[in-house]
């Protein structure tokens, strides 16, 4: 089918099922120090950067400035590392940031389900987890040291965050590491296993593709805007129900062209450091960021484009039409 066709379907295919709402969130980083050793990442052990792990006063003081920008959805963020970053300092982590907006999602490593629970228990609402690559040899060759290394544990972590209550569960592969059509295929598959099996839960899919990191790696399988739009619109045709999210990895032209398209789900104004909405420049970030527009540029962008962004916009809200609306 031609692009265009494809993108009128998906279009309406999103309008019908989810209106013209776009829920917004925020990354928040707790951790960059990390024992994984992992080809493509800027938090990999061994690298050369600042090393940080937020104290819970540092936590609240990041959550409640996104809070302050207007966000009502924080993903809480960690690299791995099970002394750093154990089941107790995640859970208060969690509550911490429950106390400043109403949705807290998780994504830091592959946990047990009992660790689940309680994570559920002290207010997660979703857990995301990109199995990065579903090769299972290329998975391999990039993971080459820590608990990330077992495949198996990995692809099964989301089932057992759902017997652990947790209600979101965001799947996604990393474009650019393997062949990305095979990739596309198995995240397919998966998204409709965790359907059927998981059938409690909704599934919200990611589509990051590989950005420069402090590791120097650059994507043996680059994925172009077109195939990047495809993909996009055949997810939203073959997966009506699910959520699709997109990260502040892409330029802020083509996030705009892409909202119509099948997008349900957008952070901004992201930072991927640790503590880099109080204190920038204190520790590594993850990755390079394409979108550096604020959260009150994109939100603003989005109305501009008819949608109404999930958000609390307080310069927008201060008008009279605007306030009545909300």
């Amino acid at each position: 089918a031609r692009i265009e066709d494809l993108a009128g379907l998906a279009h309406r295919a999103t309008v019908e099922r989810f209106g013209k709402t776009m829920q917004m969130y925020a990354p928040l980083y707790l951790s960059n120090e990390c024992v994984c050793t992992c080809t493509y990442c800027g938090f990999s052990q061994g690298l050369d950067i600042r090393r940080k792990t937020l104290r819970l006063d540092e936590v609240a003081r990041e959550a409640s400035t996104l809070a302050g920008r207007g966000f009502r959805n924080i993903l809480l963020v960690s690299a791995e590392h099970p002394k750093r970053v154990g089941v107790e300092y995640v859970a208060r982590c969690i509550a911490e940031t429950q106390h400043h907006v109403p949705y807290v999602g998780l994504e830091i490593a592959a946990a047990e389900e009992d660790d689940y629970r309680s994570y559920a228990g002290a207010g997660c609402d979703g857990v995301v987890l990109y199995q990065e690559t579903y090769d299972p040899e290329v998975y391999a060759a990039h993971h080459l040291g820590g608990p990330k290394k077992r495949y198996a544990w990995r692809m099964d972590a989301l089932e057992r965050a759902a017997r652990g209550g947790i209600r979101h569960l965001g799947i996604g592969a990393l474009l650019g590491l393997g062949d990305w059509r095979f990739d596309a295929l198995a995240l397919l598959a998966h998204a409709r296993w965790l359907e059927r099996h998981c059938w409690r839960a909704q599934i919200n899919i990611s589509f990051p593709r590989i950005n420069p990191a402090e590791g120097g790696y650059t994507p043996a399988h680059p994925v172009g805007v077109a195939e990047f739009v495809r993909i996009l619109c055949l997810f939203r045709l073959a997966l009506p129900t699910a959520g699709l999210a997109l990260s502040t990895r892409e330029s802020p032209a083509l996030r705009d062209r892409l909202v119509p398209l099948g997008i349900t789900h957008m952070s901004a104004g992201s930072s991927t450091e640790p503590g880099g909405y109080e204190s920038p420049g204190e520790a590594g970030e993850q990755f390079e960021l394409e979108d550096r527009r604020s959260p009150h540029e994109v939100a603003s962008g989005l109305r501009a484009m008819g949608y109404e962004p999930v958000f609390k916009d307080w310069e927008v809200m201060q008008s009279p039409a605007t306030a009545a609306r909300a």
